[in-house]
């Protein structure tokens, strides 16, 4: 049997096993499989565990829907910060978490005993094609075309520790977001595949998002999509360097300080239940 918690930020939910005690995980990929299934598993966008580091104060593992381990998750490690905080195993209001894309600072705000919201340090915004990774001859790379079909998209990429694609669409609701995010995930502009932001502009301090996420499909929420779109339309001018992005699940605010080049994401974490599931024998 293994102990889970499920959470959410913003509607982008995960499960989460603590593996800083004696619990341990093997053939993870495919158990983040099982366990994300809707019908079947527990229902998730994928599976997070929370580690002990020798370099932070916590280590985060994120495996996607499909398996597939991810660098990063901006929704996921707030909920890894409420996680640690709610559960005493940290008595700390800022703590560091190692990830594949680095150690990031969280920042704890708490009401009654409990961490409500959380602001993560999300480190600088990655620009250069080669590092994002993209194919490009630009960096940053800008007004990349992409045509599918009779539509043409013009995309501007940025990384945060993951590859994202951004491009501005007039109706974010009913853009048909099934038909060409998986396209676009996969490209051949991009070696890692990428998640696809699809942005509708509102004012300077305001955008929608919807997000075809790498590995996982639509999801409610994308924490490092969201501060890769602010940069991205900070750098065609489109908004300034703080706005609010309004997606499916909720509203995160990003702020792309200039002085330090770093982005910070301040969002909800919420814990949905807990339990324990038995793993089918074949795992």
């Amino acid at each position: 049997m293994i102990k889970f918690t499920k959470m959410h930020g913003l509607g982008n939910d995960y499960v989460y096993i603590d593996c800083t005690n004696s619990q341990e995980i093997e053939n993870i990929s495919t158990i983040a499989q099982f366990i994300s299934k809707r019908h079947f598993g527990i229902g998730s966008d994928g599976l997070i565990l929370i580690c002990k580091s020798d370099i932070a104060d916590f280590k985060m593992r994120m495996f996607n829907y499909d398996g597939s381990e991810a660098e990063m998750c901006g929704n996921g490690i707030r909920c890894v910060g409420k996680f640690v905080y709610d559960k005493g195993l940290t008595n700390k209001e800022t703590i560091n978490v190692e990830t594949l894309a680095g150690i990031k600072k969280l920042k704890f705000n708490i009401k009654e005993g409990k961490v409500q919201t959380v602001e993560v340090d999300m480190g600088e915004p990655i620009l250069d094609a080669e590092h994002i990774p993209v194919i490009s001859n630009n960096s940053p790379v800008k007004n990349l075309k992409i045509q599918i079909d009779n539509k043409e998209f013009n995309f501007t990429c940025v990384s945060m520790g993951n590859p994202h694609a951004i491009t501005i669409v007039d109706d974010v609701k009913n853009f048909d977001i099934e038909k060409y995010g998986p396209i676009l995930e996969k490209d051949s502009h991009f070696p890692k595949r990428a998640n696809i932001e699809f942005i509708q502009l509102v004012d300077k301090n305001n955008i929608k998002m919807r997000v075809w996420e790498r590995g996982a499909g639509e999801t409610l929420a994308c924490g490092t999509g969201a501060c890769a779109s602010v940069v991205a339309c900070n750098l065609n001018n489109y908004i300034e360097n703080e706005a609010n992005v309004e997606l499916l699940g909720g509203t995160l605010n990003i702020k792309w300080d200039k002085k330090n080049n770093h982005i910070y994401m301040t969002g909800s974490a919420t814990t949905v239940f807990e339990g324990e599931i038995e793993l089918p024998r074949e795992l």
